[in-house]
């Protein structure tokens, strides 16, 4: 046969296969079967921006029963969602599934959605504010779908969740759609959460405040994932995003918690060199992590990372030369994002990166002490962070079971009492992270040890430490407080939980008032 420059080709080449004869330089761009999705080639000189979401919008393939994807780094300040949510809407399409990251109370107009069947499906890893009301109330026509922040990216990679739409909010993109989230009126630093949906998504459209010329360096999100860039007035509130109050905890129950913790730390001997290290934003957690410090300077020694969400404390304990370099999912503060954007060992990760169970090796593996807290923990060690003491839901895994899982020592710290209820219970109400990989609880009045850890009970008895059973720990709060009455739900299911490698590891019942 011939190719279109006449020149002689056979149609099979032995070693080689069949033959595709050449076409013409740009015969075959557009779209095309990749891996069973359809693709789209972009040709040399051809416009990626748009004036505004509806134009976007008129460009791809909407249909009722979507699934589109939001990240949430702009966290209570992100204006994205609502107005791609309002956007869809309009144009009467219905049965849409939110894949967000994570759901904040910024995201209300979702339950109206939610009511009309506008949206019927939510798969998220962590939901607060209004929305998870009325999922707890029962509004959202399926079961919310609760991940962890490894299990997103895992579902996603797999196809166990896929993409047709994926919403990015860029703090700052070019003309090609290069993405970064260190400049910008809405710079939120890392967007580790956003990466496995601009990868897998069907199509991406990445929505900024802050279009640059070519390029847009440094590059977190490359423009071979981007298929549209939609220039927008404002894609958040930076005082939603980042508000830098991240603060140590001055309350001395909290400090007390935080000392003893520390001093668990050290009793389990892993404060040496190479010492890796997550904490949360919470006042507590950051005080062990304020209480680490000076035990690390003490000891002289020097960590290999600190990972997760960062904040500016654990920044500064990179500057001072504990840890050798810091691994950020997501920034918590200002300070966060501007060590991110400036200092070359603090590295970004993605989200697959960060807690991913199937991928060949996430961060969390390599965590020896993660510190967690909780809503309510049990005496078989299993800790809930999804519901409220009333069965509503009130946040989700985030990376909590991620990082119990992959971390060698797991301490949940907490205050024995809050609220006037116990925390410590025969069962609690929803199962976020199993006890198997939960070793230690912390509380003002006492310290338990998973009894699988033998090894950790043993060196905790050679210290001062009030170490007791988790049983007691629950008798001493109940002493103090009674034995609250279960609370009462319906048969109905209104989310499901998931553990990190996709199996149900409880459900959420709607809650009876």
């Amino acid at each position: 046969m011939k190719n279109v420059l006449g020149r002689e080709i056979p149609d099979y080449i032995e070693g080689y296969g069949e033959v595709k004869p050449f076409q013409g330089a740009f015969a075959n761009y557009g779209t095309r079967e990749k891996v069973g999705v359809k693709v789209s080639s972009v040709k040399p000189g051809e416009e990626k921006v748009l004036n505004s979401i509806d134009e976007a919008l008129d460009k791809i393939e909407l249909r009722d029963g979507i699934t589109i994807s939001f990240h949430h780094h702009l966290r209570n300040g992100d204006f994205v969602l609502n107005n791609v949510v309002y956007a869809i809407a309009k144009r009467g399409i219905k049965d849409i599934t939110i894949a967000a990251s994570s759901i904040f109370p910024v995201h209300e107009p979702l339950v109206e959605h939610m009511k009309n069947g506008v949206v019927t499906g939510i798969v998220a890893n962590y939901i607060s504010g209004p929305v998870a009301r009325a999922i707890s109330d029962g509004y959202l026509k399926n079961p919310a779908v609760m991940m962890t922040h490894g299990g997103r990216p895992r579902a996603i990679e797999s196809g166990d969740l896929h993409i047709d739409i994926a919403f990015i909010g860029a703090p700052t993109a070019d003309t090609y759609g290069n993405i970064n989230g260190v400049y910008g009126n809405a710079a939120c630093g890392s967007l580790g959460y956003a990466v496995a949906d601009a990868e897998y998504a069907d199509k991406v459209i990445a929505i900024t405040d802050n279009l640059v010329a070519y390029p847009a360096c440094p590059i977190e999100i490359s423009q071979i994932y981007v298929d549209y860039v939609v220039k927008v007035d404002s894609i958040g509130d930076p005082k939603g995003i980042v508000s830098g109050t991240t603060r140590i905890t001055k309350d001395p129950v909290g400090l007390k918690i935080a000392k003893m913790a520390t001093k668990v730390i050290e009793a389990s001997g892993l404060v040496k060199d190479g010492l890796s290290f997550q904490t949360g934003a919470g006042g507590t957690s950051l005080a062990v992590a304020a209480e680490l410090k000076e035990l690390m300077k003490n000891k002289e020694v020097v960590g290999s990372f600190a990972a997760g969400g960062i904040t500016g404390y654990i920044v500064d304990m990179l500057k001072e030369g504990l840890f050798r370099n810091l691994f950020d999912v997501q920034c918590f503060d200002l300070d966060a994002v501007e060590s991110y954007r400036d200092n070359p060992k603090h590295q970004g990760m993605s989200g697959s990166m960060y807690g991913n169970p199937h991928n060949k090796g996430a961060v969390v593996n390599n965590l020896d002490v993660m510190i967690l807290g909780a809503t309510e923990i049990d005496t078989d060690f299993n800790v809930n962070v999804t519901t409220g003491s009333d069965g509503v839901i009130m946040g989700g895994s985030g990376g909590h079971s991620d990082t119990a899982a992959g971390s060698k020592l797991a301490i949940v710290v907490t205050n024995l009492i809050k609220g006037r209820l116990p925390i410590i219970k025969d069962r609690v109400t929803t199962v976020t992270t199993p006890g198997e990989s939960v070793d230690v609880v912390v509380t003002e009045r006492g310290i338990a040890v998973n009894p699988n850890r033998k090894d950790l009970i043993e060196k905790l008895n050679n210290t001062n430490l009030p170490v007791m059973t988790i049983e007691e720990l629950k008798g001493l709060a109940e002493k103090m407080t009674g034995k609250p009455e279960a609370i009462e739900t319906s048969d109905e299911v209104v989310a499901i939980v998931e553990y990190r490698d996709g199996t149900v590891i409880d459900v959420v019942r709607k809650p009876i008032a």
